[in-house]
């Protein structure tokens, strides 16, 4: 049987946050826990009890196709999960492009479980029985890090011949639309944030995989030729993703 610390939980009345979180989780006593600490910090909280009540509430109609919103500033997701489980609902945001912040909770604990979850698309993974002030914490640190990729200037970006539009989340390249995975947009929006910065590949992978990633480091270079790809008329040559050896890279 599962149980949960509370003995922790925020109770924080005078908070007001206009972030707004979806909760899905099937077990009411869990839903009902989370739902009320993290409305403790003053989060706006959306809970569903199963997957396909959460896609209704991500998807709206469009004249062409069904396109996945970002009306939500963070998803906190259970796997096992009536109608559409919680893999699958990573799977399809990510394939859609929704670059949503997303907290999986499970109750499998092993690493095959843990990378599985991060691999398809999920940016933390908490496993059960967890502390409420844990939770409240990586959910903070979650929105804090998507806060930060999404500020610090317009909503366009431009440098030479790359246009992004971060309220659209596309990108451009010499007035062309390009197809980028949500962590190459991620990186993308990053290295155009702060043009000509260097950043070590730790700092990267802080930034854009977050602290708990479980992965090689390598997994930058990888993310980092892809784009070069995408980007470079000659990706042997770099003009735009340029490596600064001994240190990380740099965009410009």
């Amino acid at each position: 049987m599962l149980s949960f610390d509370t003995s922790q939980s925020p109770s924080n009345p005078s908070v007001v946050n206009t972030h707004r979180i979806l909760v899905v989780e099937d077990e009411d006593v869990i839903r009902d826990m989370v739902v009320l600490a993290l409305e403790d910090e003053g989060y706006d909280i959306t809970a569903v009890s199963d997957g396909r009540a959460a896609l209704n509430l991500l998807q709206q109609e469009n004249t062409n196709a069904k396109t996945l919103t970002t009306e939500f500033d963070l998803l906190v997701l259970d796997l096992m999960l009536p109608q559409v489980n919680g893999l699958d609902i990573c799977r399809l945001l990510r394939y859609q492009g929704n670059i949503i912040p997303i907290l999986i909770l499970s109750a499998k604990a092993s690493e095959t479980d843990r990378v599985l979850g991060l691999e398809v698309g999920a940016d933390d993974y908490l496993t059960k029985p967890f502390s409420m002030r844990e939770l409240v914490a990586r959910c903070r640190a979650l929105i804090r890090r998507q806060n930060f990729s999404s500020s610090s200037s317009s909503s366009v970006k431009q440098f030479r011949d790359i246009t992004l539009y971060t309220e659209e989340c596309r990108v451009t390249l010499r007035e062309e639309e390009i197809s980028l995975s949500p962590k190459e947009y991620r990186l993308l929006e990053l290295f155009m944030s702060y043009p000509r910065r260097v950043w070590s590949r730790d700092q990267l992978i802080e930034q854009i995989w977050g602290p708990d990633f479980l992965g090689d480091t390598k997994t930058v270079d990888v993310h980092i030729r892809w784009l070069r790809e995408k980007l470079e008329e000659d990706p042997s040559q770099p003009e735009y993703l340029i490596t600064v050896r001994g240190f990380g890279y740099r965009f410009g």
